[in-house]
């Protein structure tokens, strides 16, 4: 990931980052809402957010970056001017000086620079959600996926307004039924291995 390639208006990725050293990016419960209001912050104005998942050493997030004239129009030229990865770095760079200054800490905090993979084919989708919403069973964090409180499993079910793309998201597994039984049977990750890092999971 020495290089990585510029994320793109108008494309779809999985986003990911871990921590540095393989280091804890969360220290307690309250360093996850923090962080996922700075997302709020730095990342809804330019991509649309299908799924997520916080874990202890690194996080996941599926996107579709903003068409570019749909930035200008909602947030002006300056925030389209800006290229779509300078948003994620910002949203990490404000997380770690947080932390750092919280914590009394110094340093790096992610591992550089933060892995995307482009996601060229729809069919993908609905594989990376259950992928991403699966991982903390899978590093056995859980014994089950559900019980873990921080990925989007349980606001893409609920009825609260949300900034995820819901209806669309539900709409990949034909409903809230068929969303919950496709988790519950587990992804193939062979057919999405493109999206992963091997290296990263």
């Amino acid at each position: 990931m020495s290089n990585p390639t510029p994320l793109h208006w108008g494309q779809t990725y999985h986003i990911y980052s871990r921590g540095n050293n393989r280091g804890n990016l969360f220290f307690e419960e309250r360093n996850h809402p923090y962080f996922l209001r700075l997302y709020g912050q730095h990342i809804h104005p330019i991509a649309e957010t299908y799924a997520y998942c916080l874990l202890p050493n690194h996080l996941h997030f599926l996107v579709r970056i903003r068409d570019q004239e749909d930035v200008a129009a909602l947030h002006g030229q300056k925030a389209a001017n800006r290229k779509p990865s300078q948003a994620f770095s910002n949203l990490l760079n404000a997380y770690v000086k947080s932390i750092n200054h919280t914590y009394g800490r110094t340093g790096s905090l992610f591992q550089r620079p933060f892995g995307r993979k482009r996601v060229t084919s729809d069919g993908y989708l609905s594989w990376l959600v259950i992928y991403i919403h699966r991982n903390p069973q899978k590093h056995r964090l859980v014994a089950d996926f559900r019980e873990w409180p921080h990925s989007s499993y349980h606001a893409l079910l609920a009825t609260q307004p949300t900034r995820l793309r819901r209806e669309e998201v539900l709409g990949w597994f034909d409903g809230p039924a068929g969303f919950v039984i496709a988790h519950e049977q587990g992804g193939d990750e062979a057919r999405i291995a493109p999206l992963i890092d091997e290296d990263f999971d």
